[in-house]
Parts: structure tokens; sequence; C-alpha cells
């Protein structure tokens, strides 16, 4: 395994990635459904300092997980990148269906 290529892809992954998280939850979101209710208010730095190396740490292990498997082309990476994808969207179903059922019985 090429060290100084996978820390480039990391890098630049996360670079792009923590540039889109800033665009769809931070501008994009946040400007158009600012109540108070859901959003911190005064000081967000020390939770921004905390989540900024999230994009890269998520980078990082799927690309040497995907090196780790021999998958050296675009088409072998995406088919891993829906695969964790789709496991994520059924395990956050199947939670949110038991709390759906949860609310259904204990709730009424």
């Amino acid at each position: 395994m090429n060290w100084a290529r996978l820390v480039g892809v990391i890098v630049g992954a996360g670079v792009v990635s923590s540039l889109t998280d800033w665009f769809f939850a931070g501008d994009w979101i946040h400007r158009r459904y600012t109540y108070p209710e859901i959003w911190r208010q005064g000081e967000e730095g020390r939770a921004i300092a905390l989540t900024s190396p999230l994009p890269f740490v998520t980078c990082g292990v799927f690309a040497f997980v995907a090196a780790g498997l021999g998958l050296h082309s675009v088409s072998g990476a995406l088919k891993l990148a829906r695969f964790f994808v789709a496991s994520y969207a059924i395990g956050w179903l199947i939670k949110l269906t038991i709390v759906a059922v949860a609310v259904g019985w204990f709730l009424r």
C-alpha cells in the first residue's frame, strides 16, 4: 500500500467532504431553518472544533478499508460506498421502527 497516496486521498477527500458538510448543514439548512429551538445559541467554536476532524476520520477509514480489500477502481469503491450507505440506512430504519412501535404501545 502506498502510504503517501493514501494520506493524499484522506486529506483531499476530507477537505472536500467537510466543505459539503458545511454547505448542506451549516449554510443551506441553517440559513433556511433558523429556529432557536433547534440551533444552539451563542458560541459554537468548541462544537465546531470537536467535529471538524470527523470527515477526515470517515474518509480515512473508508479509504483504508477500500485499499485493504483491494478496491482500486472507482466502480469497486462506489459499490463499497453503496453497501455502507445501505447498511447504515437499514440500521436506522430498524432503530426508528423499534422506537415507533414503542411509542405506539407505551405512549397512548
